[in-house]
């Protein structure tokens, strides 16, 4: 069930920190992250999934449901899948 309209901004939230799916969702696309995400924040970006950095409401639900462990929080994204993370923002033009 999506809370519509919530985000980090609408509720007084500093945008400090989201998700970020990297490269082991390429070319497998599971789509059970995008199932469990309460927000619905989770976005086909073509050959992965994107998480909107401004809609994560960072509950981590989509971590556990990724059968590829491609989804780390954003400080925790490992040194050579850092390019993910200015990709996922690039996507939504942040």
């Amino acid at each position: 069930m999506a809370w519509a309209g919530y985000t980090r901004q609408a509720a007084g939230m500093t945008p400090s920190a989201t998700f970020v799916i990297t490269s082991p969702c390429i070319g497998v696309k599971d789509a059970a992250c995008t199932e469990v995400c309460p927000v619905e924040c989770i976005y086909d970006a073509g050959d992965q999934f994107v998480i909107h950095p401004e809609e994560c409401i960072i509950c981590g639900a989509c971590v556990s449901a990724c059968p590829v462990s491609a989804i780390f929080e954003d400080v925790d994204v490992p040194a050579d899948q850092y390019s993910f993370i200015a990709r996922n923002r690039a996507h939504f033009s942040l």
